[in-house]
């Protein structure tokens, strides 16, 4: 089945819905398939490594960003996240540029977040949300040998980037 990936009012932000394929087992949806960029004019990181998280209804992840790190975000459950995005790239045509998505629940979705633009998600929802994130680098780095390749800004109270 192929998928629609589509670049946001970000540059180089893509999304793409992702579809379930349901029987009376439950549900399996495919998080990532290089033959799904194939067509895009811009090239896409693979993943290097890939982990979930479970996030509380009403918490909020972020805002931080990677000096390096291409995140390779899906979205899944039954809650939904609004995902929140800065184009904070000086170079970049679009930078400043601010996104917020909804997104989850009954509608799986792909966001695929490139080094420099700011990204934060919160679950807007009333049960656990997970979130897998496939990134192109290695947290820390192999063997964990080297500092996080992030920039945190949710506990700076001058932050411009804010989630609420």
């Amino acid at each position: 089945m192929n998928i629609t990936i589509q670049e946001l009012e970000i540059s180089g932000v893509l999304f793409a819905l992702l579809p379930t394929h349901t029987d009376q087992r439950g549900w399996l949806c495919e998080t990532f398939r290089p033959d799904w960029f194939a067509r895009l004019p811009l090239t896409v990181p693979q993943p290097a490594m890939s982990y979930i998280s479970a996030t509380l209804p009403g918490q909020t992840r972020g805002p931080h960003e990677h000096r390096n790190q291409t995140d390779i975000f899906v979205f899944f459950g039954s809650t939904i996240f609004l995902v929140y995005l800065w184009d904070n790239r000086p170079a970049s045509k679009t930078y400043k540029k601010h996104l917020r998505l909804s997104i989850g629940e009954e509608k799986p979705g792909l966001v695929i977040v490139p080094a420099g633009v700011v990204h934060a998600y919160k679950n807007i929802g009333t049960c656990p949300g997970f979130v897998l994130n496939q990134p192109d680098r290695l947290y820390r780095s192999w063997n964990k040998n080297e500092p996080p390749d992030e920039i945190r800004y949710e506990d700076d109270p001058a932050s411009p980037f804010k989630t609420d």
